[in-house]
């Protein structure tokens, strides 16, 4: 498998430039490429602003920017991509272009360096022929800001090679990107139903259906989106949406281009999307422009499921994280149900005389645990980044159900448990809670929780060795998934916490009791009280973790190619030994009242912990604080959940979840 340290990026645009700062970003080296330096000048130019703008809002330090500009080199030569282990192209979309640069990439860099495109229009497979070695070459399409969308299109062609594929899967994750996989299709998955989407609506428009503002405003509501369609075609750019619906004309009548989309692109102008914060509609425009535009996904995704493009779990992850979608294309299907689907369907396509699309219920299952299984390894992923692999009923479920095949399995002796994305597990979904505790429906989630737990204690107390292999944050219920394994090992990046006492609840799904005999009473009570988090070597100090692994290593360990590594435990340090000592001999309220043993702690520290704990939800506290002192097992968090979660104190901090509130313990 290729080990990709070296990225070069041809093209300095906006493409460009975005990818060539996201990889600086997540350590790589860059060699940013064009024809002229003014071009990469320019380039250079918008990576610093976007750099400076991650400054003001302290996502990066002054230090951090200059490491990351250090590692972009530009040039106008491209022999200087000789060094480079993966090379993209970024530059417009011409074919002719594109091949002729593929020829001159072929003849300079080494055989074995992968050539990827960032098309958005033309074949990976057409393309292809213009490479020597075309199982080198891929399609890479990634979404605008590069340097922030993390979704990224793999697109194999029929020639890449199953080594390049797990390469660039393995680069895609370690350089900060979600990826989906897609069939080699014109407008691969996300363009194939959005770009159709934008002309639905200028059609609308062309029709006299509704204005501008009103389609927008509409769309807003029905997609859950910041931004409609006139807006988006402003921001990324009208002949961009022209271009990219020419390219699929060749899929039938319902894809020409709207005429009045190529008079706008002739004008030269911006669409004019002033008053859509105050559009006025009826019920009847409300209807229409709902329905013709729901009708138009409805009708390209399932020809994209029927064609078998992508999976229905990577098409409704592409509107989600590349889209920005609050619901995807399958979660609107389902909600709107399969007699409403078709009749949409047939609706917007009656007057185009196309086939209807054969698509039933069963298309739309999607999985968010996958497994696979390399020798005697069994590896279980958490896979939907898109809500930071959140825990709810499905997912529990999917993650029984592989758990179970894999506990099962003879051949298997070891079974991990990862995630996908930015997260391990970030907690169960919140609002799962909320919708329960609204309709007074809390018996929901005590039956929740209970099952949960079930399925926690079969990790437990599996008898083969199960490894959590932290990738990113593990908070509440994630946090007390990891607990379940013999071995956790987390990468540098993570961050782990029990927030659930600031959101007015307290971990239901073990952590109290599980946590207590990974680290002891004391830095039990510290972490649930303060819902304090922690980074990887803070985690790996407390005990809390096993060994912290470079990203790389994960996926060797993963892939088996490497051994898990032993625990790295070690003596407390004296900090963390005082913070034990003094939450094993004081409880919060006494040390919020002052009335504490301070065991050493300094009186600084403990004025941070008293601030801290003020903030908390003290009925949450309390019952966290006794289940710590029992001790009387994982079943015992089970008997106050339906209490806290008809709670003022729950539905105030979980309906405000990232903002400061104050509990009235009630």
């Amino acid at each position: 498998m290729k080990n990709i340290k070296v990225v070069g990026v041809v093209g300095a645009g906006t493409m460009g430039s975005g990818l060539a700062q996201k990889f600086a970003q997540e350590g790589f080296d860059v060699v940013l490429a064009d024809r002229e330096m003014q071009y990469i000048d320019k380039g250079i130019t918008n990576i610093k602003a976007t750099l400076g703008e991650g400054v003001k809002r302290r996502l990066f330090s002054e230090q951090q920017v200059i490491n990351i500009l250090g590692r972009i080199n530009g040039t106008t030569n491209l022999d200087d991509l000789k060094s480079c282990d993966l090379i993209i192209e970024a530059i417009f979309e011409n074919f002719k272009a594109k091949c002729e640069l593929f020829e001159t990439l072929s003849g300079l860099v080494d055989s074995e360096a992968i050539i990827a495109t960032n098309t958005s229009s033309f074949s990976v497979n057409d393309l292809s022929t213009s490479v020597k070695n075309p199982e080198r070459f891929i399609g890479l399409h990634y979404f605008y800001h590069a340097a922030k969308n993390r979704l990224v299109e793999i697109i194999p062609g029929t020639s890449t090679s199953d080594t390049v594929v797990r390469s660039i899967y393995r680069f895609s994750v370690l350089s900060g990107k979600d990826p989906i996989f897609t069939a080699d299709k014109y407008g691969f998955a996300v363009n194939r139903f959005f770009v159709p989407w934008l002309n639905e609506s200028v059609r609308l428009l062309s029709e006299g259906a509704a204005t501008i503002s009103q389609i927008d405003a509409i769309c807003q509501k029905v997609f859950g989106i910041g931004m409609g369609p006139f807006q988006l075609m402003n921001v990324t750019g009208i002949p961009v949406a022209m271009h990219a619906q020419k390219t699929l004309e060749n899929f039938g009548p319902f894809y020409k281009v709207s005429p009045l989309l190529e008079k706008q692109v002739m004008s030269d102008q911006n669409w004019d999307v002033s008053g859509i914060e105050n559009a006025e509609y009826d019920d009847a425009i409300y209807k229409l422009v709902s329905e013709r535009m729901l009708g138009c996904v409805f009708f390209v995704c399932s020809q994209i499921l029927a064609e078998k493009v992508c999976s229905p779990t990577d098409l409704n992850r592409g509107a989600r994280i590349g889209l920005r979608w609050r619901k995807g294309p399958i979660d609107l299907m389902k909600f709107y149900g399969e007699d409403a689907v078709k009749q949409y369907i047939e609706n917007i396509i009656a007057s185009y005389g196309e086939p209807i699309p054969s698509v039933d219920d069963c298309d739309w299952d999607m999985e968010y645990v996958t497994s696979g299984k390399t020798g005697n390894i069994a590896v279980i992923t958490m896979s939907r980044p898109e809500d930071l692999n959140a825990l709810n009923k499905e997912v529990m479920q999917q993650l029984d159900r592989k758990f179970t095949e894999a506990d099962a399995d003879p051949d298997v002796d070891t079974i991990f448990i990862t995630g996908m994305g930015k997260a391990f597990v970030a907690g169960a979904d919140i609002r799962f809670f909320v919708k329960n505790m609204k309709a007074n429906t809390v018996d929901n989630i005590l039956e929740f929780t209970k099952y949960g737990q079930e399925v926690f204690k079969k990790i437990d107390k599996s008898r083969k060795k199960v490894v959590a292999v932290l990738n990113g944050m593990a908070l509440g219920g994630g946090l007390e998934l990891a607990l379940c394994a013999d071995q956790i090992l987390a990468t540098p990046k993570v961050s782990v916490a029990f927030p659930e006492t600031g959101i007015g609840i307290y971990p239901g799904l073990g952590g109290t009791q599980r946590a207590t005999l990974r680290v002891g009473k004391g830095i039990a009570k510290y972490l649930i009280l303060t819902g304090k988090m922690l980074t990887a070597q803070d985690a790996l100090e407390v005990g809390l973790i096993d060994s912290v692994i470079s990203t790389e290593e994960m996926f060797e360990i993963l892939e088996g190619q490497q051994p898990i590594p032993s625990a790295e435990r070690s003596q407390l340090l004296e900090k963390w030994r005082k913070i034990g000592n003094f939450y094993e001999r004081n409880s919060y309220r006494n040390i919020i009242k002052g009335e504490y043993t301070d065991g050493g702690l300094d009186d600084e520290i403990i004025s941070k912990l008293v601030k801290t704990m003020s903030f908390k939800a003290p009925l949450a506290m309390d019952i966290a604080e006794q289940l710590i002192e029992e001790a009387k097992g994982p079943e015992s968090e089970l008997q106050k959940q339906s209490m806290i979660f008809s709670t003022s104190d729950a539905m105030l901090g979980l309906t405000s979840i990232g903002k400061k509130v104050e509990f009235e313990g009630r």
